[in-house]
């Protein structure tokens, strides 16, 4: 007798989109929370810069999860690694300490990231249902 597991994969894709929109939620969440902390401490760009972008990753939950068409991924894998080289440049590249935020920011880009190339590639195989 043999086993056999049946895996919904439909039900994957949805866990992966879930997971995708939670990971740039909680980022553009902490980003947004970055200016009130350090407002006195940054320079008017750099202000603008962390609430443009962490809104822009918490309206990213849209396109994640109402599975809008295939290049709204691409670009907000794009944009997600251009946040993550801008850090790597920036953070570490430039000798500054790596604190807990910093780091709980970059992490959940990766995921973020992660998540949608590998929801990209299971959609190629199996188009998502609503």
């Amino acid at each position: 007798m043999g086993l056999t597991i049946e895996i919904d994969v439909n039900k994957v894709l949805k866990e992966l989109i879930y997971g995708a929109a939670a990971s740039t939620l909680i980022a553009g969440v902490l980003h947004v929370a970055l200016v009130p902390m350090f407002l006195g401490q940054m320079t008017t760009e750099v202000t603008i810069f962390f609430l443009a972008s962490g809104l822009a990753q918490i309206f990213w939950i849209l396109p994640t999860v109402k599975k809008w068409i295939m290049p709204w991924y691409y670009v907000g894998i794009g944009g997600t690694i251009f946040l993550i080289v801008l850090w790597i440049i920036y953070i570490p590249g430039s000798g500054y300490p790596v604190d807990l935020m910093s780091a709980t920011i970059v992490t959940l880009q990766i995921a973020f990231v992660i998540l949608n190339i590998i929801i990209i590639r299971k959609s190629k195989e199996e188009p998502i249902r609503s």
